[in-house]
């Protein structure tokens, strides 16, 4: 079988549409913001910075607070694989269950709407009985799980989102408040979040339709009668009322606005890889063509368990549907869950293609998870395809020790950067993990022994990664391996000396958001390395 050469994507050249304030427009262009002086006192930083960052940092390792505060004052780049209903607090979801007149039923602890019958209880109830809140948290998170009660880390996770539903698609400008806050708070610069557009008319459509082997006429038979920019405009509309409620949630606008105001955010749109082959690729076109047409979304990805039937069953179809649809919309994003398997959790034969197929079919630009990678035919070029091609890997150490219990020794994460495989670190479902970022950037620092230049690397990785219009900062890769060098408009500048850029590059960054966003980071290295060597962070 013959795999197709990826195409050059031509990406828009409009100016970008955030899916938070326009206010978040600012901070990425060249203004003062991007070239504000460091603190008081910082000069142009010496040639050994880095080598004494770290070294203060290996001072520190055995003092868990002093760490605490070193990882969250880290600047870290971009949250690219984020789910947003799992992204959101337990906490968050439980209040917002008793705001809306929810449900727990007493049995599955499910949030149902109101009025609460025979075997519910009305959720605001956990306000004030602390059990019964600890019990839904427990329930809705990995908080206190244990193995001993015979269920799996991987099933109590997935079960999660079901059991909170009702909560989360009212709610997701008020979700998005909290997230966005968080990973400004961490020092993150832009996030790409998951939701899923149009859900209920896009079922209805595919239901309606039926799958057609013929993909073609399949997506004829979809977009015929303006059915597809239907749920395109319908679409829009959510996003601009959860944009509404997002920037009431965060003040956005008003005198205090909370930092997640100021976070670029754009839009992932979810499939459903377990749902019918009908509705998987009416959810696909539908993301795609929004990815084209609604600059605050920008790319398609599928989610739900790999392993579940359906997901196994249709792989390779789900890879020839995205062949097919990439063809029509070549401008939209693909990033795929791909390889998120252990052995036990399916059968041998499942573990040797998913990423395989995800790359050179599906047209993957980044792989969330790629946990099999080892158990792949013909690992060796497959990782050589996924370096020569800067096809990046998505790595949420948190779940996937609490999903696949895959840990440190086990884990690919050597493996990718042996190869020159660029990875990028990322929460999941931060809100179910009970985690954050800054937890993975630390665990990741203890289990590799990565010096701080390292970590600097991944953060910068991020965000050269992220889907944002434009150049990046830096100059050409080399030998299938990122060289972190200011590409030529730049490359006399010191981002974080406290002075403006010169004209060439202050041209270079209006007109390049990746690139202005990357610069902005490297003011934030400057601020952060002058704190740790002259305040002892």
């Amino acid at each position: 079988m013959t795999f197709p050469h990826r195409r050059r994507r031509h990406r828009r050249s409009a100016p970008l549409v955030l899916g938070v304030s326009c206010t978040a427009v600012l901070s990425l262009l060249p203004s003062s913001a991007l070239a504000a002086p460091p603190e008081p006192g910082v000069a142009a930083a010496p040639a050994d910075t880095e080598q004494r960052v770290a070294a203060h940092l290996a001072r520190i390792k055995n003092r868990p607070a002093a760490l605490r505060a070193f990882f969250r004052a880290l600047p870290k780049g971009a949250d690219l694989h984020n789910h947003l209903s799992g992204a959101a607090s337990t906490e968050l979801l439980i209040k917002l269950a008793g705001d809306g007149g929810l449900c727990i039923d007493n049995r599955t602890t499910t949030a149902k709407p109101g009025p609460c019958g025979p075997g519910t209880r009305p959720a605001v109830q956990a306000r004030t009985d602390r059990a019964f809140h600890r019990r839904i948290l427990r329930a809705w998170s990995m908080q206190d799980f244990s193995s001993a009660s015979g269920e799996s880390g991987h099933d109590h996770f997935f079960a999660a989102f079901g059991k909170f539903g009702a909560v989360t698609w009212p709610n997701n400008g008020k979700l998005l408040a909290e997230v966005a806050n968080s990973a400004a708070r961490q020092n993150q610069f832009y996030l790409e979040t998951m939701l899923t557009p149009a859900s209920e008319s896009g079922k209805k459509l595919a239901d309606r339709i039926g799958y057609h082997a013929d993909l073609r006429r399949m997506h004829r038979l979809l977009a015929s009668g303006g059915r597809l920019g239907k749920l395109v405009r319908e679409a829009g509309r959510d996003t601009d009322a959860s944009q509404a409620q997002f920037r009431k949630a965060a003040g956005c606008g008003t005198a205090r606005p909370e930092p997640g105001c100021r976070l670029p955010v754009r839009y992932i749109s979810q499939v459903s890889r377990g749902a019918s082959p009908a509705r998987v690729f009416t959810q696909m076109a539908v993301g795609m063509r929004l990815a084209e047409r609604d600059r605050r979304f920008v790319a398609v990805n599928l989610v739900q368990p790999e392993d579940e039937e359906n997901a196994l069953r249709n792989y390779r179809l789900h890879m020839r549907m995205l062949d097919y649809l990439h063809g029509v919309y070549p401008r939209a994003h693909i990033t795929l869950h791909a390889g998120e398997l252990v052995p036990g959790l399916v059968k041998p034969e499942h573990l040797r293609f998913h990423i395989d197929e995800a790359v050179r079919t599906g047209h993957a630009e980044r792989i969330g998870h790629g946990v099999d990678v080892a158990h792949e035919d013909g690992a060796p070029a497959l990782l050589r395809t996924m370096a020569r091609r800067n096809t990046a890997v998505e790595v949420p150490f948190t779940s996937n020790r609490q999903i696949l219990g895959v840990t440190a020794a086990d884990h690919p994460f050597p493996l990718y950067r042996r190869y020159g495989v660029p990875v990028v670190l990322a929460t999941d479902d931060p809100g179910i993990s009970r985690s954050d970022i800054s937890r993975d950037y630390q665990y990741a620092a203890a289990a590799y022994g990565l010096r701080y230049g390292e970590l600097k690397n991944l953060a910068r990785a991020s965000l050269e990664h992220a889907f944002l219009p434009g150049r990046g900062l830096w100059g050409e890769r080399g030998n299938g391996r990122r060289v972190y060098g200011l590409s030529r408009p730049c490359r006399f500048e010191r981002p974080g000396q406290g002075r403006p850029p010169r004209a060439a590059c202050a041209r270079f960054l209006a007109g390049n958001q990746k690139a202005a966003l990357e610069w902005r980071q490297e003011v934030a290295f400057a601020r952060f390395e002058h704190r740790v060597l002259h305040t002892r962070l």
